[in-house]
């Protein structure tokens, strides 16, 4: 009985529920269960044994069992002491239990001892997970050169070679334009490097302003607000929106970036997803998941960065003015390359207006840094009053702002126009001259060329062999960032990709396809 007595205390110690628990801070501490089982020096039957097992974390139905064991022992462990005897699972049986937590990075330190984590080990597991699905991601070292674009030096190797990029989302080259260039030097020369605090603490200037009225125009709403980058405005954007808006429904695109996803998750307002680019699913999970007094807040991207399709943007807003939803669109891989003035495909289109909030990037098309969001004057406003991703960080630094202020006025101009033009025949080019060699080109109607390769370990070995041995730096593209058995490379060419460098291109990936047994279209 004794023995019996003692189990059924070591029990409500392990579920802190016993007055001598660790675990119960209203009475002094005292030595665990663990420690008297052990002090007693009891004749254990099975049970005890195995229950001793289980508290130290031996038994593969533990909560913290840290050693894996086979299908067989788990079977005797648990067939030896859990049905009917053990003071933890009275009422348990084997063939009713979960599956026992798999784990190898939990170490046992000593008899009553706590067991210990084991941090390193298991980071070493997530990423040894990482490599062996070729999903590990290196970064490739290199130093763009301003004077020189679109070359750069790369040191991946260890040694210094000059390499042709292609997957810049530096589109433009606006980053080396000498117009950007010197608004950031000049801003340098005035005002310093750092910004010196939040927005809200010493850290708002003329220049945040300037550039918020600068980009508000771009899109002909009244009023902007920037961010450290684009993946920020979309989150604090999202979960504000989400958060605060009574009973919010929100509509997702498939295809949405991490920033737009992460947004929705963190509000916890009730989500559905719609099709990529369907506007008629749309139009039907809002019909069946809503009613017309109901707030939603539909969301979506104009140009999909990983395959390069655009939404049927009037479609979208069609389908939201039906439903009454608000709009929220990012065009972060839009923003300077389309439309009169380079603000997006909302604005090739002539639907700006009827999008409630627009969100765009500074570091791609324009050259520089940071996110952007514009919109209505009230929710802009909103969205500056309670988004903790503007509120609790440091802002954006004086010669970044100048230097994107002046690329998006660059690109407004007729100088910008001339620029895009040129990007998309260039563009245009390069899609022709890679289907006319056979490479499993999509004929998507934006700038970006994705090359279809459908294997992780493939796809790295074909950009590892066209930087390594052609110095052409083309991205691929593998899970999580795509779907598996999607993988591809991502090709973005510029206004500055020469005729010369596209047939170099051709015939590298050409050379690469064929030495990796990969077939051809003919």
């Amino acid at each position: 009985m004794r023995v019996r007595v003692v189990l059924t205390d070591l029990a409500s110690c392990i579920l802190q529920n016993c007055s001598k628990s660790p675990g119960n801070f209203s009475r002094p501490r005292r030595l665990t269960h663990t420690a008297v089982l052990a002090n007693d020096q009891l004749p254990f039957p099975p049970v005890c044994d195995g229950l001793e097992k289980c508290v130290l974390g031996q038994c593969p139905y533990s909560m913290e069992s840290g050693n894996p064991q086979h299908q067989k022992e788990r079977k005797d462990c648990v067939d030896a002491f859990v049905p009917t005897t053990c003071a933890l699972y009275p009422c348990k049986s084997a063939q009713s239990m979960p599956p026992p937590p798999r784990s190898t990075c939990s170490q046992l330190s000593g008899m009553g001892q706590a067991i210990r984590f084991d941090y390193s080990s298991f980071f070493e597991e997530q990423l040894e997970k990482k490599r062996a699905t070729a999903t590990y991601r290196v970064f490739r070292r290199i130093l763009r050169d301003a004077n020189h674009y679109p070359f750069a030096e790369d040191f991946s190797t260890g040694r210094r070679q000059t390499i042709n990029v292609w997957c810049s989302n530096d589109y433009l080259g606006m980053s080396r334009h000498p117009m950007v260039l010197e608004s950031a030097r000049n801003a340098i020369n005035r005002f310093g490097i750092g910004s010196g605090g939040t927005r809200n603490i010493s850290g708002n200037t003329l220049l945040h302003e300037a550039l918020e009225h600068e980009l508000a125009d771009l899109h002909g709403k009244e009023a902007g607000l920037v961010f450290t980058s684009c993946f920020v405005a979309n989150e604090a954007a999202i979960y504000t929106l989400g958060t605060l808006i009574p009973g919010l429904k929100i509509f997702s695109d498939a295809g949405n970036h991490a920033s737009l996803i992460h947004g929705i998750r963190t509000s916890r307002a009730p989500k559905y997803i719609y099709r990529e680019n369907d506007a008629g699913h749309l139009d039907e999970l809002m019909q069946q998941q809503s009613t017309p007094r109901e707030p939603k807040l539909a969301v979506c991207e104009t140009v999909h960065s990983m395959n390069g399709s655009i939404v049927p943007l009037r479609e979208f807003l069609d389908v939201c003015e039906d439903h009454n939803a608000l709009t929220f669109v990012d065009e972060v891989h839009a923003v300077g390359l389309y439309g009169e003035y380079g603000g997006g495909v909302a604005e090739e289109l002539g639907c700006m207006h009827r999008i409630d909030a627009i969100t765009g990037t500074l570091g791609k098309a324009f050259g520089s840094l940071g996110g952007y969001l514009v919109g209505g004057r009230a929710l802009i406003d909103m969205v500056r009053s309670y988004a903790g991703g503007l509120i609790f960080t440091t802002s954006l630094p004086p010669p970044v702002l100048a230097a994107a202020r002046a690329s998006v006025a660059i690109l407004k101009s007729a100088e910008g126009q001339d620029l895009r033009a040129e990007h998309r025949r260039r563009v245009d080019f390069v899609r022709r001259r890679l289907q006319e060699a056979g490479l499993p080109v999509a004929d998507v109607p934006s700038h970006i060329i994705p090359i279809s390769v459908g294997n992780a370990k493939v796809c790295t070995s074909i950009s590892e062999a066209l930087l390594f041995n052609h110095q052409i730096y083309l991205q691929s593209i593998n899970y999580p960032t795509v779907a598996k058995g999607t993988e591809r490379l991502r090709l973005a060419p510029s206004p500055f990709h020469t005729d010369a460098m596209t047939d170099h291109l051709v015939d590298s990936l050409v050379k690469v396809w064929r030495s990796h047994n990969l077939p051809l279209k003919h």
